[in-house]
């Protein structure tokens, strides 16, 4: 699970009275940190799954390619952030499971607790910032237009980089006591906890509303280039746009699955802080816990491509990353 919620946990140990005490000893309960478990882990297999070298089994004769060269490159660095974030949220539930520094409040637990959330946010944001990028990539292929790749690395490792350190430097300092906020005044609660919340769960409505955009417009360039390149459009050529559609529709409904108990979660705490319904927040929090790592799982699913195989021999015959959807010849 990655939220700001569960940063929180890294501060010192809350006061008595606290509504995050409760909801702490479940987030350190063998029940919720096996459903992280086993949800990452399959989550690193989906991700080593995506990065696996792949060969086309009908480059030759292929007419319209689903993701092109270019696209494939954005999905293995996306399948990457995604193992990395899963194996961090794995790396902290087997922690939690053996117990060495669960319930620990000294500075070693806390500066541990501390790398593991930084990590997991990090690489969380920059799966979100990849799956934005492919959306965007994909509209300027379907317009015969070049990617950039460059830029793309720009800003997906150091966006998520900035904001990361943003958000959790004015979390944990000058000191790690962020559940004890109302006891100080003035009460600093939202310039420390507020700013955390905010940069990441922009991101996530941020990839929700901009992808689709993007997905729409490239379906649009599709009908577009295939009505422009051949006189008379079959029925393959349908079911092909049609397929396009299907899998631009998919993505966005995965990536909808995976973060929108987060928005909810975070609406919930600040609307109802002081009288929060455990039961409840509980409940989202377990869904957290399963959907957040399956993100990498379900994109190895939505994202695969049905004419391609696994090449065993690491031999991948690749093409120009600047290379059009459509060959020269549309027909062949």
């Amino acid at each position: 699970m990655a939220d700001p919620s569960i940063q929180t946990f890294c501060c010192h140990k809350p006061r008595m009275g606290n509504p995050s005490v409760s909801l702490m000893s479940e987030f350190n309960s063998t029940t919720y940190n096996i459903v992280c478990l086993v949800s990452s882990v399959l989550g690193c297999l989906g991700a080593i799954y995506q990065m696996l070298p792949r060969t086309d089994k009908s480059l030759s004769r292929r007419w319209f390619s689903l993701t092109s060269q270019r696209g494939r490159q954005i999905v293995v660095w996306l399948a990457l952030a995604d193992f990395l974030a899963s194996l961090g949220v794995s790396m902290r539930s087997i922690v939690k499971l053996n117990n060495s520094l669960t319930m620990s409040w000294d500075e070693k637990a806390i500066i541990f607790c501390t790398i593991l959330a930084a990590w997991i946010e990090y690489f969380y944001m920059v799966t979100w910032l990849w799956t934005l990028l492919y959306a965007v990539d994909t509209w300027l292929a379907f317009g015969q237009r070049q990617g950039y790749p460059k830029l793309y690395h720009a800003m997906a490792w150091t966006i998520p980089a900035f904001l990361t350190t943003t958000g959790l430097t004015l979390l944990y300092f000058p000191n790690a006591d962020c559940h004890n906020f109302g006891t100080v005044k003035p009460d600093p609660t939202f310039t420390r906890l507020l700013p955390n919340y905010v940069l990441m769960y922009s991101m996530i409505a941020a990839v929700m509303l901009l992808a689709p955009c993007f997905f729409v417009a490239s379906a649009r360039n599709a009908d577009s280039l295939v009505s422009s390149c051949l006189r008379q459009v079959t029925n393959k050529e349908r079911s092909v746009v049609q397929a396009i559609r299907l899998k631009f529709a998919l993505i966005v409904g995965m990536f909808a699955i995976c973060w929108t108990p987060n928005l909810v979660n975070g609406i919930i705490i600040w609307c109802t802080w002081g009288n929060l319904s455990v039961s409840f927040l509980l409940g989202l929090w377990y869904l957290m816990a399963a959907v957040n790592p399956l993100q990498a799982f379900l994109n190895s699913i939505v994202y695969r491509r049905a004419n391609t195989k696994i090449d065993f021999q690491f031999t991948v015959r690749l093409t120009d990353e600047t290379a059009p959807l459509l060959p020269s010849n549309i027909n062949t």
